[in-house]
């Protein structure tokens, strides 16, 4: 399946040196606002008291926002979950009290809130376990109750921390050994720098707005990293196809035709991909923002770093005809590049 196809090729790699000096300008600011202003860490990473208040009506997401900041306790979430009626409310540590301490305090201004006042209210489960809840009652009514209060040591933060960076690390070291061993080491360098290009860049822009960095960003990180890799991967398979194809080419030639003769097909992998990532941005809510905005980012600079940081680096590194094909390329087709026969073909 293809939309178009181009008959003679771009010449990208005439213009590698210039898109790679902006890539290093960019590169260079991000690791300056990292450096500087550093990621805005969720309550998943830092520690936190999380809170989950179910509502009898469809909750005003505004005003439980209001409710909370007012109360003092700094950098605050609050989103849906689950339905229109669930809320979920993170609160950073706090060292003047403790976390069940924190969540009936909020839960208290939350019922004041909705002209009640909190009860605790006993129950028994289908299983026949006797439990308590609090409950706020107004007028013969019940507008919301507390169901669920979770409590997230800096420990566990700091483990989360370290578990997510081992998976950054054997990620690029996985992804290091399979194109070393299906291609060629000049080409698993050239990847992997493009690839740390495009995570690096995803962080900068996390830190230089200070949007938050949630487990579900970094998991956005791992799967653009994975994404990325499959458009390099796809570059470098024409152009060890193209050397084989077309021995009168030289390596920019045969570069140029490798990232031509794949752009209808990035057109329709990356545009569907970005569509449903596109979908959750808008209609996902706070809980896919981030992740969606991350993956945003990252579709769009792994779609520019595979073009013109890994194919370039490639080529600078002296990626050649004797380190694809076997041989020297024996048993080929030779082919003139001023054919036009020779022109990509998606």
């Amino acid at each position: 399946m293809e939309f178009f196809r181009i008959r003679r090729d771009i010449p990208f790699m005439r213009y590698a040196l210039v898109f790679n000096l902006i890539s290093a300008l960019t590169f260079a600011a991000a690791v300056f606002f990292l450096v500087t202003r550093g990621l805005h860490l969720s309550n998943e990473f830092t520690g936190g008291t999380v809170l989950e208040v179910s509502y009898a009506q469809s909750a005003d997401l505004a005003r439980v926002r209001a409710v909370v900041e007012k109360m003092g306790f700094g950098d605050v979430q609050v989103q849906n979950f689950g339905t229109s009626r669930d809320v979920m409310i993170r609160l950073p540590v706090s060292k003047d009290a403790k976390p069940q301490e924190l969540a009936a305090r909020v839960f208290t201004q939350l019922c004041s809130a909705e002209n009640g006042s909190v009860t605790e209210q006993q129950y028994t489960t289908p299983q026949g376990e006797q439990g308590s809840r609090r409950a706020c009652q107004a007028a013969a009514a019940e507008p919301l109750t507390l169901s669920r209060t979770e409590f997230v040591g800096p420990s566990v933060g700091e483990e989360l921390v370290w578990d997510g960076g081992k998976a950054l690390i054997f990620v690029v070291l996985g992804i290091m050994g399979y194109l070393a061993i299906r291609f060629e080491k000049k080409f698993a360098v050239a990847a992997i720098i493009a690839n740390l290009h495009d995570v690096v860049i995803i962080l900068g822009f996390f830190a230089f707005f200070q949007w938050e960095f949630s487990l579900s960003v970094l998991a956005a990180v791992l799967a653009v990293l994975g994404y990325s890799v499959n458009e390099s991967v796809v570059i470098f398979d024409r152009i060890r196809e193209a050397f084989r194809k077309f021995r009168k080419m030289n390596t920019h030639e045969v570069i140029d035709h490798a990232i031509t003769s794949t752009i209808s097909r990035t057109i329709i992998t990356h545009g569907s991909t970005q569509m449903m990532v596109l979908s959750m941005l808008l209609f996902g809510g706070p809980t896919l923002h981030y992740f969606a905005v991350a993956l945003t980012i990252g579709i769009l600079f792994g779609i520019y770093s595979s073009v013109f940081v890994a194919a370039a680096i490639a080529m600078w590194l002296g990626v050649s005809r004797d380190d694809l094909v076997k041989g020297g390329g024996t048993g080929t087709k030779d082919s003139d590049p001023g054919d036009p026969n020779a022109g990509a073909v998606v």
